[in-house]
């Protein structure tokens, strides 16, 4: 059986990044300034930032059989990231057109195929590996629900990357021990009217939950604590895959059973790193950056 410390499950893409000066309106053509190509998507840049901070890291979910689906699977082997558990197929590598302004703010556009969401449990040899903590994104859905049910019953810790509502993300929910969500995700979800209110109602089914804010930090309670942990202040030049690599660190820093709010400042300065550079691959940081940056503001 291999042994991981982190699975993470969910979804894979190639990212596609133009740095413009605005974001271009009804028939206009921009150009951009700055274009850098890169593997992507929640699960597999969460994978990525495991691994550099660390942890020994898998991930499953779909690549096509194409030049993007090549060069993502590349990506992932020159990170450190198991990929036996990829599913490679005939229909097309999803692919986001990304335009960043240079104040960091970002608009994505995402094509993917119905296969990038339909994994099964039957595809996925999920039970030949140890992982310590399983990462979700919510994508592939029905895999993914195999594969917390299964990790609940063998006592692994689970996270949920909780970003946008769709169909894994409301069932996972119920089945993850961290549910790690958006400031978006926590009110539009419970129907909550504040980050707080969602909060409390997200705690309702997680045994914990942090709501993250962007720059204003984030927020969390596990049971009757509460608390709050204020953002790292650095020089944002890409927003890009800052959540992924936050989730990601969150990850690894589980499964070395950090204490709790090490943890939080671990993935928050994971996640403020992720900003400093433009593209979600390229800012992902390393443990030593992560480490220097928790020494400097201890």
């Amino acid at each position: 059986m291999n042994q991981f410390d982190v699975l993470c499950v969910g979804f894979a893409c190639y990212d596609l990044i133009f740095t413009v000066d605005h974001h271009p309106g009804p028939n206009e053509k921009a150009r951009a300034s700055a274009f850098l190509g890169c593997g992507g998507g929640t699960a597999a840049n969460a994978a990525v930032a495991a691994a550099q901070l660390g942890a020994s890291t898998a991930f499953t979910g779909y690549l096509g059989n194409d030049i993007y689906g090549d060069q993502h699977l590349a990506e992932l082997h020159a990170a450190g990231v198991d990929t036996r558990l990829v599913v490679r197929g005939a229909e097309a590598t999803s692919i986001s057109a990304i335009f960043v302004k240079p104040d960091g703010a970002r608009s994505i556009v995402n094509y993917r195929e119905q296969i990038a969401s339909r994994l099964t449990p039957a595809d996925v040899p999920f039970t030949q590996v140890r992982p310590k903590t399983v990462l979700f994104d919510g994508h592939q859905p029905a895999l993914a629900l195999a594969v917390a049910d299964w990790a609940h019953a063998q006592g692994i810790p689970t996270v949920l990357d909780a970003d946008t509502i769709n169909d894994g993300n409301r069932d996972l929910v119920r089945r993850c021990t961290i549910v790690a969500a958006s400031e978006h995700f926590a009110q539009a979800f419970t129907g909550a009217d504040s980050p707080q209110a969602g909060m409390a109602r997200l705690a309702q089914h997680a045994p914990a939950v942090i709501v993250t804010l962007g720059e204003r930090g984030l927020i969390w309670q596990r049971g009757a604590e509460r608390g709050a942990l204020p953002a790292f202040a650095v020089d944002v030049v890409d927003t890009t895959g800052a959540g992924d690599a936050f989730h990601g660190a969150l990850a690894a820093g589980m499964a070395q059973d950090m204490a709790w709010e090490d943890l939080l400042r671990f993935a928050s300065a994971a996640g403020a790193l992720c900003c400093t550079k433009h593209g979600a691959r390229i800012g992902i940081p390393t443990l030593a950056e992560v480490q220097a940056l928790l020494r400097k503001t201890s």
